[in-house]
Order: structure tokens, then C-alpha cells, then sequence
């Protein structure tokens, strides 16, 4: 008999099928972005600081230290010099920092001393008053959690009240003796801008910070604020930079470009128009294209002596006055009838070309339009009742 199992059904396991992967032809290859000539340029700028004749190279942080203090109170001043710092220039930090040196830079001093007197030694520099508070809360946070030392990393000294990443930075380089990352002031933020050392144009310092860390080798972090700081205080200026006395104009994207005037000028005027004047010949039957109808003052007697006495009194009131030929306007139609008003005389009927209104002479100033609705109005209501009564 046939054995039937053998012709059983049995599930195996799927085949997989595999294919041969094609080999590439291109291997995309990610390459760090860097400025063109970076290399050139940082030689040219040593060079011109090779004299170090910048406020940074005898005024700044690691020059405002006492050399003969112990190493905690040394690590503590840089740390107060940096804080004073900001928005300050180095002149006025140096002379603040040898003032409170003087009356003895200590955490217990400054703890020791009143809001007014610390104001009174650090004055004048920036935001003094705000900075009186914030060194006298980071002097007793160093006391109370740091036995009146400073913090060893960027993270706790960023936690310091009146501290940011460029001066942690800085502070770790000068009391330290650690490089942790570049420090990026104003001038290492303008100047990286301005030489095109940031692959897109940043708007912080601390944006500056992070683009030039991406491409610029470990080893220069530590020279590139000090070379900068100085190289903005005497060249590379905010305003009117000396791009002429720069060894790198040629290979500078910004090369007189910012090049501005440190004093500012007035922009020039167009000379202005002489507009002739001539004296107006007036006649006895013509002032202004006015023509003088009649008086209405009812004490007159003998009307046509009257009227030629007025034609000749204004004649020779606008024989000396001078007519600008311009182009009439509102408010010199207005001027140009004013004339008329400083003559004393009794009340006349001035006509235009237009239509007539009759002004009279108590009216002599023209304050608003609503006035004279009224003060004409007035005046017809008087004539009225005279007409009336006769």
C-alpha cells in the first residue's frame, strides 16, 4: 500500500527574494562652509595688532585685575570687571575697576558697602544703577553657594545674575584658563558681519556666537574676541571705518562700503528762489480789481467828496506797499486783503469779479470763519433797522 503522509501538505517558510544593490556612482559628501580667504584675512589682522595699541590691549578685563591678590579674589574681579563692562567702554571700566579696587575688591567688602557708595565708584558707566543690583546679588550668591568663588562652567556662571554667554565665555578664558567658545561683543557681532565671517547675516551676538563655532577651527576661538575688540576700536570703527588703513580692503567684502562720515552733515539745500517785487500802481478807479460803489455810513452829507477822499487815502496807503508776484493761493488771497483792512475808514462795499461783500471797518482781524459769518451778520441786521427807520 502507498503511504499517504508523504503527500502531505507542508508549510514552509517564504523565500525572500534579494536584489543586487547598484553601486553609486556620486557619494554626496557634506562640506562644512567657510569664507573665502579666511585664512588671508586673520594673517592681515594679526599683523595690524601686532602693536597692540587698542583700549582692550591695556584697559581690558585681564589688565583690571590685582596681580598680587589671591587667586579666588583675582577670579572674582575678572568677574565683576566683565559685568561692568557691557555697554561700557574699556576707559571707563578700567577707571571704575581701580576705584573699587582701591577701597578693596573683596565679597565681603562689596557686601559690606551700601547701594549708594558701590553707585558712587562705579558711575559712569552703562546702567549703573541697574548693575549696583545685579553685583550685589551675584556677590552674595558666590558667598553663599560658592564659599566667594566663582563657578567653573558656562552653565552655572550663566545662572549668575547679570551674566550672559559672552562673558561666561570670556570669564572661563581669563580666570579659568579654559577656552569654552568664542566671546562675541559688539564688535566681534559687527565686524563678523561686516567681513562676511557668518554664512547668513545674524542679528544677536549670541546667533554670531554659534556661526562662527560651526566652521572656525578649536585652536583660534580663544584669539578671535581679542583680535576683533581691538581691531574694531582702531580701524574697523562702527561708524566711518578706516577701510583705507586696512591691509585687508582688497579682500573685504564691506571695503567702503560703510564708509560714512564720523560727523554728520546737512544735506544741501537748493538755493532758494528770488521772487521779484514790484511796487503796485494803483488808480482812483482800481485797487485790486476792487472797485469802491459806495458808503453806507448815514452821517455822510456830500457822498462823492467822501468817496475820492477814501480812493485817495488808500492810493497812497498801497503806493507803499510792494505786491509778490506768485501764484495765489488761499491764504495769500487773504494776506492780499489785509492790505485793505489797516486803512481807517468808514464802511465800503468791495466787489470781485466773483460776487461783492460788504466788510466792515470794525473788522480789521479775521480770526475764523464762524466770526465773520457772525460779525456780518451783525452788521446787516444794523442796516436794516437804519433803512428801516427811514
Amino acid at each position: 500500500m502507498l503511504d499517504l503522509n508523504k503527500f502531505k501538505f507542508e508549510k514552509k517558510p517564504p523565500v525572500k527574494i534579494e536584489f543586487d544593490k547598484e553601486s553609486p556612482t556620486k557619494q554626496d559628501q557634506e562640506v562644512l562652509w567657510e569664507p573665502p580667504k579666511w585664512r588671508e584675512f586673520l594673517i592681515n589682522l594679526r599683523n595690524m595688532r601686532a602693536n597692540n595699541d587698542a583700549p582692550v590691549d591695556s584697559m581690558g578685563c585681564h589688565m583690571s585685575m590685582d596681580e598680587d591678590a589671591p587667586p579666588k579674589v583675582m577670579r572674582y574681579q575678572s568677574l565683576i570687571s566683565l559685568m561692568l563692562s557691557s555697554q561700557t567702554k574699556d576707559q571707563v571700566t578700567f577707571a571704575a575697576m581701580e576705584r573699587l579696587r582701591a577701597k578693596g575688591l573683596t565679597v565681603d567688602n562689596i557686601l559690606d558697602m551700601s547701594d549708594e557708595e558701590l553707585g558712587q565708584l562705579i558711575y559712569p558707566v552703562g546702567f549703573w544703577k541697574t548693575k549696583v543690583k545685579y553685583i550685589k546679588k551675584t556677590t552674595q550668591t558666590l558667598k553663599d553657594q560658592y564659599d566667594g568663588d566663582i563657578p567653573d562652567s558656562v552653565d552655572k556662571l550663566c545662572k549668575l545674575t547679570g551674566v550672559g554667554p559672552k562673558m561666561a565665555h570670556i570669564c572661563m578664558k581669563v580666570a579659568w584658563n579654559k577656552v569654552t567658545g568664542i566671546g562675541v561683543d559688539t564688535h566681534v557681532h559687527r565686524i563678523s558681519n561686516r567681513i562676511g565671517w557668518v554664512k547668513k547675516s545674524t542679528s544677536t551676538p549670541e546667533d554670531t556666537r554659534k556661526a562662527l563655532q560651526s566652521w572656525l577651527p578649536f585652536e583660534l576661538w580663544s584669539e578671535v574676541n581679542h583680535l576683533m575688540v581691538g581691531f574694531g576700536q582702531t580701524i574697523c570703527l562702527p561708524i566711518g571705518p578706516n577701510c583705507q588703513e586696512c591691509l585687508n580692503n582688497d579682500i573685504c567684502p564691506s571695503s567702503e562700503k560703510d564708509k560714512k562720515s564720523p560727523y554728520k552733515r546737512s544735506p544741501k539745500k537748493s538755493p532758494a528762489k528770488i521772487i521779484k517785487s514790484e511796487p503796485m500802481e494803483m488808480g482812483l478807479d482800481k485797487i485790486n480789481n476792487h472797485e469802491v460803489k459806495e458808503l453806507t455810513h448815514t452821517s455822510l452829507q456830500d457822498g462823492n467828496a467822501d468817496i475820492l477822499k477814501v480812493k485817495g487815502l488808500i492810493s497812497s496807503k498801497l503806493e507803499n506797499e510792494t505786491v509778490v508776484k506768485t501764484t495765489k493761493s488761499p491764504k495769500q488771497e487773504v494776506q492780499t486783503c489785509n492790505l485793505l483792512e489797516n486803512i481807517e475808514c468808514p464802511d465800503i462795499v468791495i466787489t470781485n469779479d466773483r460776487s461783492s461783500k460788504k466788510i466792515p471797518s470794525e473788522i480789521k482781524k479775521r480770526k475764523s470763519p464762524r466770526v465773520l459769518k457772525q460779525s456780518l451778520a451783525a452788521s446787516d441786521t444794523k442796516i436794516k433797522k437804519i433803512k428801516q427807520k427811514k
